[in-house]
């Protein structure tokens, strides 16, 4: 089991329901950036992308609790592949635009993507009616830079590597006055993404609701419960981790990423930010978590509130896949389906007890490419 870390700052009670005001992510007064990621603010980023994103429901997975009245499992799956672009990164992206200046909209926005937060870069631009430049890898997944460009943004593409890509939005940023809309390494794209916490924490409270009494008509007290999230720049990681811990410091996070690609891992482990070469990464399945290290804002938000991380072979992610396809009814893109992964193969690592949330980040394949990794789960053992 991942070892335990307090959460801080003190958290913040569940059921306090104001939303204190939100302070600009970007002013130059706030210097420890980290401190502006509060459960607070991820309240009121719930109220800004309320209709933009879908409230994705936690489904059911595997057989029922013995003795569960209600045929309810332990295993909850949270499909961010139902979201309108086929993954979380709407949250972000919609929340991070929405509250820059009229002026800086104006002026247009540039991002940095593999594909998916391309997508939800694109697709919030586009309803904020904001012009939008997207930098992609040359590498990028076929469909995901098809829908980027559906939504009408303008792509420019680099070789594969992050860095690269990171290189060349901030050069178009200083030169064409562009906004720059990070995929992790930003308060506000943080804080949007916290917003999945936010609804796990009052979705298992309703599901707490719905447990029969006690016998005398006494209701237990909720049991503590594990989330497992993918790690690949820190962005959601964090934003999660900081929305759970502070409702629930009860609760245990735990981080979730390919063992090609355990640059968090080493961060953690090592007390500061473990860069991999692109190369090394670039070998994983799972393209979504092909970043060569977490961002500084990720990374002190982790270390504070993280109690842990999962690491999963390809195999494995390629065979979680299958048995999403197969048990669920969901198509996952290989980035989606490490959490699973980690749920399946990895049970001894988790608490022993209390429910799991598993959150699915994406279902954004090419086609072919995906019946190419259902074969290749197969041929692990599916």
């Amino acid at each position: 089991m991942p070892s335990r870390k307090p959460a801080q700052p003190a958290p913040v009670p569940a059921e306090s329901t104001t939303v204190s005001p939100i302070p600009d992510p970007r002013s130059d007064a706030w210097l420890d950036e980290a401190a502006l990621v509060t459960v607070d603010a991820i309240r009121g980023a719930a109220e800004v992308i309320r209709g933009v994103v879908v409230r994705t429901p936690l489904l059911p997975f595997g057989r029922p609790e013995e003795g569960d009245q209600l045929g309810r499992t332990r295993v909850w799956l949270k499909p961010e592949s139902l979201q309108p672009i086929g993954a979380f990164k709407l949250r972000g992206a919609y929340y991070n635009i929405a509250t820059l200046s009229a002026e800086r909209r104006a002026a247009g926005v540039v991002a940095h993507s593999s594909g998916n937060h391309a997508q939800g870069v694109a697709r919030a631009a586009r309803l904020l009616g904001v012009r939008a430049v997207i930098v992609m890898p040359s590498d990028a997944p076929r469909i995901k830079v098809e829908r980027v460009r559906e939504d009408g943004a303008e792509i420019v593409f680099v070789g594969p590597s992050s860095e690269e890509r990171a290189q060349r939005a901030a050069e178009l940023a200083r030169i064409d006055g562009l906004s720059l809309v990070a995929p992790y390494d930003d308060v506000a794209t943080i804080t949007g993404q916290g917003t999945i916490g936010l609804e796990i924490v009052e979705q298992l409270a309703a599901l707490d609701e719905r447990q029969p009494a006690a016998p005398g008509g006494r209701r237990t007290e909720p049991a503590p419960f594990t989330v497992l999230v993918p790690v690949g720049g820190g962005g959601i990681a964090s934003g999660v981790a900081v929305a759970v811990k502070s409702l629930r410091p009860d609760a245990v996070v735990v981080g979730v990423e390919p063992d090609l690609a355990a640059d968090a891992r080493d961060s953690l482990a090592q007390g500061r930010v473990v860069t991999w070469p692109a190369d090394m990464v670039g070998r994983t399945i799972a393209d979504g978590q092909r970043t060569t290290h977490i961002g500084r804002i990720p990374f002190e938000l982790l270390r504070r509130y993280l109690d842990g991380i999962v690491t999963v072979s390809d195999d494995e992610i390629a065979r979680a896949m299958v048995r999403a396809s197969r048990e669920a009814r969901l198509v996952l893109e290989p980035s989606g389906a490490t959490t699973l992964a980690a749920w399946l193969f990895h049970v001894h690592e988790l608490p022993a007890s209390g429910r799991v949330v598993a959150i699915l980040s994406g279902g954004n394949v090419d086609p072919v490419r995906y019946d190419e990794l259902l074969a290749r789960g197969v041929a692990a053992g599916g």
